[in-house]
């Protein structure tokens, strides 16, 4: 059980820090809402202690040693932490969902980019799908065709969002879009990265993104209907105000360069009320065999690791292990070259 306080806490960080995923917890029965926003509370939480810090090495290691000391039970003296131990404890919530989540936030600590859709679709598992798999552990769903299509609604949310902040991530030195894409469209990364301009190569990369992301959404939906009856209003919330994201992005031209696309309040109301009336139909109707559809290869370790009970807890993985230690070891060579200049700067004065 998760304390009063800690659960207070998680709400306001949420409330301010993931508006979309706040409103869609509304539809979300209580016995599902509180958890939900303390699993997203810790997973904001994460996000925000890397991409906020300089030292990125060291956050991530930082975040390695929290989730370490959760899973041990003897979490940090912190409300989402706490919270999130509490999750694991009354969930089983299986090692290798938020191992895939820190894997992917180092990836971003490390300014990696991404040669083709796959590779993106790789890093939008871990960021993205990896909580949606945690999502369906909240409500004990273990079925791994509902599995799939949440891992789906995840890559769709996390393309979406890429979409929308491209011009953002660019003036921070930082890019998503696949890089194939961009050579293939006469488009150089580097060239981008130095001036970040809305043209009609970019419109064209950004309206194929959000493609990717629309068959995602669509494709998703057959899984909704194999979640508890009381949760497919919120999960068909999450559905309609990410992809409402990407239809501010086309409204807006496919220009995520100059304009950051934002939904209203109004809007967000009508979503919910679309996704109510959404879910009620899934009562009454057949389900949709698209729900069988094969996982995508690159959630296919998330869709196992959800689903698999017998499976034993090894700890971290190597893979883990091997881009933590990267990412360490790239740390300390920046370390020493800024300790040298400030040497050969103090040598010439």
């Amino acid at each position: 059980m998760i304390d009063p306080k800690d659960m207070a806490h998680c709400v306001e960080a949420i409330r301010h820090g993931s508006r979309s995923f706040h409103a869609a917890s509304k539809l979300l029965p209580r016995s599902l809402r509180d958890p939900a926003l303390a699993l997203y509370a810790f997973c904001r939480l994460a996000d925000d202690a890397v991409d906020l810090q300089a030292a990125k090495a060291e956050a991530v290691l930082t975040l390695h040693e929290r989730l370490d000391l959760a899973y041990r039970g003897a979490p940090r003296n912190a409300p989402a932490d706490r919270a999130f131990a509490a999750i694991i404890e009354d969930f089983e919530m299986p090692r290798a969902l938020p191992q895939a989540l820190l894997e992917g936030l180092a990836w971003d600590a490390m300014e990696r980019r991404y040669e083709t859709l796959s590779d993106l679709r790789d890093y939008s598992a871990r960021v993205a799908s990896a909580v949606g798999a945690m999502m369906c552990v909240l409500m004990r769903v273990r079925d791994r065709d509902a599995l799939a299509r949440a891992c789906d609604l995840g890559v769709a949310m996390q393309l979406t969002n890429i979409a929308r902040d491209v011009g953002e991530d660019a003036r921070e030195g930082r890019l998503y879009l696949p890089t194939q894409w961009m050579d293939e469209a006469g488009l150089p990364p580097e060239r981008f990265l130095a001036d970040p301009r809305h043209s009609a190569v970019t419109r064209r990369l950004i309206r194929r993104l959000l493609q990717e992301a629309e068959a995602l959404y669509i494709r998703s939906e057959a899984g909704i209907g194999a979640l508890p009856v009381a949760c497919r209003p919120g999960i068909f919330a999450a559905r309609f105000i990410y992809a409402g994201i990407g239809g501010q992005v086309r409204r807006l031209g496919y220009n995520a360069i100059d304009h950051r696309a934002r939904t209203q309040d109004s809007q967000k109301l009508g979503w919910l009320l679309h996704a109510t009336f959404r879910a009620a139909g899934t009562v009454v109707m057949p389900r949709s065999s698209v729900i069988h559809a094969r996982c995508l290869p690159e959630t296919a370790f998330l869709v196992e690791a959800a689903a698999d009970r017998s499976a034993p807890d090894t700890g971290w993985s190597d893979a883990l292990y091997g881009t933590l230690a990267g990412l360490k070891s790239r740390d300390q060579v920046q370390r020493a070259a800024l300790m040298a200049g400030a040497r050969g700067a103090k040598t010439s004065a």
